[in-house]
């Protein structure tokens, strides 16, 4: 998949569709989360998650030492950095599933409406990934849908035409992750249940 073709566009067409619902999904917790040091953002965006996560970061006492930004798109990537910048952030273009990641090097992961791109099989193996190079009591911050629909069916068709996604149906991430070590320990759900914040743990000391 590529979603270099509509990255320009992805913000008003996330804004014709949902508002700023997404936008508010993806900022729960980041009061909870301010104080992580090192941070691996996964499939991003265009780097308004980014801001948001440095912004709650800059008033904590111990502000963050590094952000490791991947995403498979460079016109994703390209906008991110334009909004965000360069300080004490990495960005990489490349895939998640196939990226070297450090092992228990990060105490927080951030992913978007990015685990919605796998199959059930993608999914295992990018959450074992993530689990590896995730440190002891490290947290997940997690915006998703969290049911299925005809809304989501859309949202599926379209960015299979227009992105390649080959997925083609919600996949549930929460036994995979639990599965994997990771504790549910906050969630929100707005548009009745639509979407989703979560905030994960790693159960191990």
């Amino acid at each position: 998949m590529n979603w270099d073709s509509i990255a320009r566009w992805y913000r008003w067409l996330e804004y014709l569709g949902f508002g700023r619902a997404l936008e508010h999904r993806r900022e729960a917790f980041l009061s909870d989360v301010a104080d992580a040091r090192r941070v691996l953002a996964l499939g991003d965006g265009d780097g308004r998650a980014l801001v948001a996560l440095r912004k709650a970061m800059s008033a904590s006492a111990t502000p963050a030492t590094q952000i490791d930004y991947v995403d498979i798109s460079a016109q994703m990537l390209k906008l991110a950095r334009a909004r965000a910048g360069t300080d004490l952030i990495a960005y990489y273009c490349d895939d998640a599933l196939t990226r070297p990641l450090l092992e228990a090097e990060y105490d927080l992961i951030v992913t978007h409406f990015f685990l919605d791109c796998f199959n059930e099989n993608c999914l295992e193996l990018l959450t074992a990934r993530v689990a590896r190079a995730a440190a002891p009591r490290a947290r997940w911050i997690i915006s998703e849908f969290r049911r299925s629909g005809w809304l989501v069916s859309c949202l599926y068709l379209f960015f299979r035409l227009s992105a390649g996604l080959r997925t083609r149906r919600l996949v549930d991430h929460h036994p995979v992750l639990t599965n994997h070590g990771f504790r549910l320990t906050r969630s929100e759900t707005t548009w009745g249940g639509l979407l989703a914040s979560e905030l994960w743990v790693r159960d191990i000391a």
